[in-house]
């Protein structure tokens, strides 16, 4: 198989880091006789697409005081997702561990996987969790400290079902979690604009609706009236 330029050099660079962690995995999965799987290949579907995260980021724009949290999260989600699946994905076109060396393969078919499509790097299960949960991080600043820490928690049980799966090279994790947080400062600064735009012309009806509206009480909004019932910005 042909490799490009960027495949060949992460094969190469990253060939004693990625095998080193690749066979721990694969000895814990001797050792507990694949009793992980189960758990991996949940974790995996969990986070699958990053569905869930957007789920939960949908959820939190129906509220005006966890609005923002949950339009930076959706935006970190997004922009991880186009930096991943439209743009380094295919530019580096980089195979699977099981498609690529044999020894990875007999890892791939000892815990029973399934095979996976599409290219490898970098993987989009890990800058998807990365990506929605750094964004509620940098917004949410007063419950910062827990989310950091369910945040570290989530993204490692990710990356090490995606490696126990043979899906993805550790490298592929380790640059996904910084295209995940390049991803949410970006989303984070986009959504400050929105919020500012939004403040500055809550004179303007959609905009107070944007700012203001609230799921639990959506029929009884007063188009007229300036934000004031939840959403903590310049009011």
């Amino acid at each position: 198989m042909e490799l490009t330029a960027a495949a060949a050099w992460l094969n190469t660079t990253f060939a004693g880091f990625d095998s080193v962690l690749l066979g721990a995995q694969h000895l814990m999965a001797e050792k507990l006789g694949t009793v992980l799987t189960p758990l991996m290949k949940l974790v995996t579907l969990l986070g699958e697409k990053g569905l869930l995260l957007i789920l939960l980021s949908l959820v939190l724009m129906l509220f005006p005081r966890s609005r923002k949290i949950g339009v930076c999260m959706f935006g970190a989600i997004a922009c991880g997702a186009i930096l991943t699946n439209f743009v380094l994905k295919d530019w580096v076109a980089r195979p699977r561990p099981f498609e690529t060396l044999e020894v990875y393969r007999q890892y791939w078919q000892a815990v029973g996987a399934p095979a996976e499509d599409g290219f490898s790097f970098p993987s989009g299960h890990v800058t998807a969790a990365t990506a929605g949960l750094a964004g509620l991080c940098l917004i949410d600043r007063r419950r910062r400290p827990r989310w950091i820490v369910l945040t570290v928690i989530w993204v490692l049980l990710m990356a090490a079902s995606r490696n126990y799966l043979m899906a993805h090279y550790p490298s592929d994790v380790l640059f996904a979690v910084l295209v995940g947080l390049v991803s949410a400062l970006i989303a984070r600064a986009i959504t400050r604009l929105i919020f500012r735009l939004l403040e500055d012309y809550d004179d303007v009806p959609f905009c107070a609706w944007v700012l203001d509206f609230d799921i639990r009480n959506p029929f009884n909004y007063d188009a007229d009236a300036k934000p004031s019932n939840g959403y903590k910005g310049k009011h």
